[in-house]
């Protein structure tokens, strides 16, 4: 059985705070994630001093047409806070990863040898930021929220002629709106992708609760990425659309389920229902007594449980043959 990697994002929900980052690690470990992400990135390297906030910032920061450089400045975490959130990572047993939003931090994530890139979905159209990533020749999961198929197959086709082959791509359907309307998640988008690209797929999602995700892994998702906070009330852009632990446990609980549920596709009975099979089953009985000699016809037997004699699937073969012995009621043929 593959198991799902699961990617709880906490992105920008320390608020600036180490302490609240450490306690969203703890949080993490607590639900059972395999990974912990945050976001790396120099304000003025990421956004211009006109860029607005983005309409669900605006509702979420209560800023009508605030600048997105003010909010991010709040929001970065330093070079020396990631080494020591990657030291309480190791300390705690999860994984640290971080997404890159501008050339100077993907140098800095480089540094930190963390073997893996989270591409957001932002920078799917990057084309000198995924022949950066690319360069280093390893692993890439691939957001792809605001994206039509040709853009999808233009970021792949930049990450391998640039150095990554097929099979270190994994791309993650998304759609970027917080929270995401459920008629707008279109999740066999997912399987359409693997199935075009030949890739690994899996899916971020912005939606409230937690079913769509499981139903994303009940589809073939080997990556579950899902925004995850200490408190939804707490000011900031993306508080609001994520989960709080007790749902993030909850959720990470039900694909853990999921998984085991899925099984190998093949059909058969399993060691627990076996058991079950003479009490639930049926068997060729009489439907009233029959003496020896008689034949056994449709009007004189009759099929009941348990299923410890014969199959009724021989019902053809019984039916005209003579009786060897006498049958009471409901007792179970034998020819």
């Amino acid at each position: 059985m593959n198991r799902v990697i699961i990617i709880a994002e906490a992105g920008v929900n320390h608020n600036g705070s180490l302490d609240l980052a450490k306690l969203l690690i703890d949080k993490a470990v607590d639900a059972g994630a395999d990974i912990i992400k945050f976001q790396t990135f120099k304000s003025e390297k990421l956004v211009s001093k006109v860029a607005k906030q983005a309409e669900y910032q605006q509702i979420n920061m209560g800023q009508q047409g605030g600048s997105q450089l003010d909010m991010l400045r709040k929001l970065e975490l330093s070079q020396e806070d990631h080494h020591e959130l990657i030291t309480y990572c190791q300390e705690k047993s999860i994984r640290f990863l971080s997404t890159a939003f501008d050339m100077d931090s993907i140098e800095f994530l480089h540094s930190l040898k963390l073997g893996l890139w989270k591409i957001p979905s932002g920078e799917v159209t990057n084309y000198p930021y995924l022949r950066k990533i690319a360069q280093y020749h390893e692993p890439v999961i691939l957001s792809t929220g605001m994206c039509e198929m040709s853009d999808i197959e233009a970021a792949i086709e930049v990450l391998i002629k640039n150095g990554l082959s097929i099979d270190q791509i994994t791309v993650l359907h998304c759609n970027t709106e917080y929270p995401t309307p459920f008629k707008d998640v279109n999740l066999k988008a997912m399987s359409a992708i693997g199935d075009k690209f030949g890739v690994k797929i899996g899916y971020s999602d912005h939606t409230e609760g937690i079913e769509v995700p499981i139903a994303a892994v009940a589809l073939g998702a080997t990556v579950i990425e899902k925004h995850f906070t200490l408190d939804k009330n707490m000011e900031g852009p993306d508080h609001k659309a994520s989960l709080e632990p007790d749902e993030l446990k909850t959720m990470i609980s039900a694909i853990r389920n999921i998984e085991q549920a899925l099984g190998t596709g093949h059909k058969k009975i399993t060691e627990s229902e076996r058991k079950n099979i003479e009490a639930a089953r049926k068997s060729i009985v009489a439907a009233c007594p029959i003496k020896k000699g008689e034949l056994f016809t449709e009007g004189n037997l009759t099929v009941k449980r348990p299923g410890t004699g014969i199959s009724p699937m021989r019902w053809d073969e019984v039916i005209g043959l003579i009786a060897k012995r006498d049958f009471l009621e409901d007792q179970l043929i034998e020819i």
